[in-house]
């Protein structure tokens, strides 16, 4: 039998997203041609280490404390050993506006203290349950922490030239993703079997669920392409707009898909803006302008727009002429 020879590549039609236990997920994607799997499964797997957002505390000051191997009276944990509990400890900026939030805490008399007893209106403690310190009678523990919202690792020397006096910097591990493994398997498609099938374990500690954070990779891994749109465009004016799916693939998604806060999601929906484009395609101003919309959710969908690789106002008139001819058609097509 003659052997088919092809011209493009097996499109990949299934996806099977399974929760396998707590912020653990496993996504399975088939079929792929041979050797296509491990071209996307290995970018990605980095990119969930490297780009996820989540919070780290990254400075502290403590009353009466002048360096991180100094010590406080009566409490049974030297100072260092408090940095390493603190820096361990998992926290959530409560404000999805919020990149970064100062908090201060007192504790006097016998105590151990836990994460759970640093949760407040701004802080949710991811792990309510982490061993602080240990303070006896007579003592008092009075100190102030900075959250920070980011990426990746930041060490304490690129912070300490950014913090208040008195602050102690700490080495920031921002990532809120604990464990990525992917699986080729071979799977069989028109008695070819060839094919692949690629599955993903993702495990995060709980600032971020797992699907989110595939999400946000995957984001990542198309803003960062974006940057080859110029080959793609390069005649502009035979450019269709039935192309942009590929190159704005991101902002073609509704303002649901964004995870804005209520009230954020409220003052878009009024304005009667339906698609990511269409705030992309604003101006600064524009956007400032837009009724009901105070600073925390202009603030929240900048932030969310810089992540996904367009922030407002960056879109060229070029392509603004093709995003909006593309956000018509499919205001269009659902009407």
């Amino acid at each position: 039998m003659m052997t088919k020879i092809n011209t493009s590549a097996y499109m990949p039609t299934e996806l099977d997203v399974v929760n396998s236990g707590d912020n653990q997920v496993k996504i399975s994607a088939y079929p792929f041609e041979s050797g296509f799997g491990i071209t996307l499964a290995h970018p990605l797997r980095r990119l969930l280490y490297s780009s996820t957002v989540g919070f780290a505390p990254t400075s502290v000051k403590i009353e009466g404390v002048t360096h991180e191997f100094d010590s406080v009276r009566g409490m049974f944990e030297d100072v260092a050993h408090f940095i390493i509990n603190l820096k361990t400890t998992r926290f959530k900026i409560k404000d999805a506006a919020a990149s970064k939030v100062s908090v201060s805490y007192s504790f006097k008399g016998s105590k151990d203290i836990t994460g759970a007893d640093l949760a407040n209106s701004e802080l949710d403690i991811v792990t309510p349950d982490i061993h602080l310190a240990s303070i006896n009678d007579d003592a008092e523990l009075n100190f102030s922490v900075v959250i920070e919202r980011g990426i990746g690792y930041v060490p304490s020397e690129t912070i300490r030239e950014q913090i208040g006096d008195g602050f102690i910097a700490l080495d920031a591990f921002f990532t809120p993703v604990k464990r990525v493994v992917y699986d080729i398997e071979n799977i069989l498609v028109e008695d070819n079997p060839d094919y692949e099938k690629v599955v993903f374990t993702i495990e995060t500690d709980g600032q971020i669920s797992p699907i989110d954070a595939f999400k946000h990779s995957l984001k990542a891994m198309y803003s960062q392409m974006s940057v080859y749109n110029n080959i793609l465009d390069s005649n502009a004016s035979t450019y269709d707009a039935g192309e942009a799916g590929g190159k704005f693939a991101s902002l073609l998604q509704t303002i649901s898909e964004l995870n804005l806060s209520v009230r954020s999601f409220n003052s878009l929906d009024k304005a009667e803006i339906k698609y990511v484009a269409e705030i992309a395609l604003l101006s600064d101003s524009e956007l400032k302008n837009l009724k009901n919309l105070g600073k925390k959710s202009l603030d929240e969908i900048k932030n969310i727009m810089e992540e996904i690789g367009f922030p407002v106002g960056s879109i060229s008139p070029e392509d603004a002429e093709v995003l909006s001819k593309k956000v018509s058609e499919l205001k269009a097509n659902k009407g």
